[in-house]
This record gives C-alpha cells, sequence and structure tokens, in this order.
C-alpha cells in the first residue's frame, strides 16, 4: 500500500491556505451585490483580500482551522487502519508547519493534545468501500462559529407552523438562518439533510456541502428548493458577518435519506464564508490530482 502521509499533508495545507475557486468567484459575485461604502461591501472586500494573501503567503485563511472532516472513498484491498494513520501523521505535521492551529481539547479535562489528535473522532475520519482502482479522500475543514449555528429540527412544529413536507423544510431552514445572524461568519453555505436519524441526517447534511457552488442538485425539486432559498436568505438583511446587505447566504445544498415513519429530522450544517473544502485522487498508477 502506498504511503501518502505527504500528500495528504499537502492536501491539509491546501484546505487551509487556498480557497477553492468556485467559492472565491461566489464571494466576487456577492461583492457586486453590495453597495458602494457599506458595510457589507466592506466586510467582502477584507475577506478577498484575505483570501489573496493567504494563498500568496500560504497560510491558513482563518485562525480558527476548524474541525478536520475526512472523507475517505477507498477501492477494495486497502487498509482503512494505514490510512487513518497516514492521515493522523499528515495533520500531525500541518499543526507543526502552523497550517493547522492546535485545536483538539479533551472534554473533560480542557487540554489541549497540542498536534490535533484525540482519540477516535478528532480528526473525524469517515470511510466508505467503492468499486474502481480510484482513491479519493475530500477534506473539509469546519470552524467552531458555523458549527456552532448548526441545528436540527424534528417535524412537524407546531411553532414554526412546519409539517412534514418541503413546505416545512423551507421553514425550518429559514428560521436557522434568521437564528444564526451573524454568528456563524456569514456569507454563508447551507448544508441540508432531510430524514434519516439524529446522527446519519448531521452525517449527510455535511456529505452535502462538498457539492461545488456550480454544481446542480441531481434532484430537481430540491434543486428549486435550494435555489428558493437561498434567495429568500438573502431578503431577510443579514449580510455579510451580521452587517447587513443582500448576501446572507452564497448557496443551499440539500440531500434527502430515509427515515423511520415515526421520526422527520429536518439538519441544517451551517458553512461559513471561508468555504474550506478540497479533494485529492489517488490514480492506479500512484499519481494524484487535486481539485
Amino acid at each position: 500500500m502506498l504511503d501518502l502521509t505527504q500528500q495528504i499533508l499537502e492536501l491539509v495545507r491546501l484546505t487551509s491556505t487556498d480557497l477553492p475557486p468556485d467559492v472565491e468567484k461566489a464571494l466576487h459575485q456577492a461583492l457586486d451585490h453590495e453597495q458602494p461604502g457599506s458595510a457589507a461591501r466592506g466586510a467582502l472586500e477584507t475577506i478577498i483580500k484575505n483570501v489573496e494573501l493567504s494563498r500568496a503567503n500560504s497560510t491558513p485563511i482563518c485562525q480558527d482551522t476548524g474541525t478536520p472532516i475526512f472523507y475517505v472513498y477507498y477501492p477494495a484491498g486497502w487498509s482503512t487502519r494505514q490510512l487513518r494513520s497516514q492521515i493522523e501523521a499528515a495533520v500531525v505535521e500541518a499543526t507543526k508547519k502552523s497550517y493547522l492551529r492546535p485545536n483538539s481539547v479533551d472534554s473533560l479535562t480542557g487540554k489541549n493534545s497540542g498536534n490535533n489528535l484525540g482519540g477516535s473522532y478528532f480528526p473525524t475520519v469517515h470511510f466508505e468501500e467503492v468499486d474502481g482502482n480510484t482513491l479519493t479522500i475530500e477534506l473539509m475543514l469546519k470552524g467552531g462559529g458555523c458549527e456552532n449555528v448548526g441545528i436540527q429540527y424534528s417535524l412537524p412544529n407546531s411553532q414554526l407552523g412546519a409539517g412534514r413536507d418541503l413546505a416545512g423544510v423551507r421553514k425550518v431552514v429559514l428560521d436557522a438562518v434568521h437564528k444564526a445572524q451573524g454568528q456563524g461568519c456569514a456569507p454563508g453555505i447551507l448544508g441540508v439533510a432531510i430524514g434519516g436519524d439524529r446522527g446519519s441526517s448531521y452525517y449527510a447534511s455535511k456529505e452535502a456541502l462538498f457539492r461545488k457552488m456550480d454544481e446542480p442538485n441531481s434532484n430537481p425539486e430540491l434543486g428549486a428548493l435550494e435555489t428558493r432559498l437561498t434567495e429568500e436568505a438573502n431578503q431577510l438583511g443579514i449580510g455579510p458577518m451580521g452587517f447587513g446587505g443582500e448576501t446572507t447566504v452564497m448557496g443551499t445544498r440539500i440531500t434527502a435519506l430515509n427515515r423511520l415513519p415515526a421520526s422527520f429530522f429536518v439538519t441544517i450544517s451551517y458553512m461559513c464564508w471561508a468555504y474550506r473544502r478540497r479533494k485529492m485522487t489517488v490514480f492506479r498508477d500512484g499519481t494524484v490530482k487535486y481539485e
């Protein structure tokens, strides 16, 4: 089995310091919608300048380098134990090089591990075996600010008048955005999962965030709801960093899961403007492609 530690280290560096092109494009589009001289436009100008400097200097885009969340899609024959070991080694090295800030804290003692490792869940690594000979590793760095405003609803919700249908989903998603205000470091991106159990729904809501900004939903009905939610969220007037303005949300990503008849969960994972996600693909001949 290949030792991919250095290649994974480069994935971490890219994710932390180099915002994906589709996200940067969305930020520029948001800038065009804000009024000259407004606080919202000033916030976006600062954000975009920060993105450019981070890329040029290979320094973290945000001081909160977040929880590293890896989704690993591996062919038959690869060892998940060895892959996890290589991922952890890369995370430790990335922390030494300051691509990641030491973020892993023991919940009982408050002690920081100092290397971003901690038990079986820090960093978070999800494995899925796939057909073919190609290994894919996707990484998201999810900051605490946006993670704190993530929320899960159980429908029906009488307080919001939200039933067990897409109209009810719409109501709770907009409620989540309104509750977040500027605390999620807007303009953000919404990952929404409909259905599942409480755990799988959160899992899927984050997985949905790996879809690129310009990649349409394979389900036209959900795609239409994504467009509507983004438009309506931007009518709330929260704006960049909560300063008011036209852009509260840059995009919405919705997925649907089967559920028990007794349960109807809607889970929203809010992602901040520092939408740090990258992918590496390892081909059969050992070559690596980063996206």
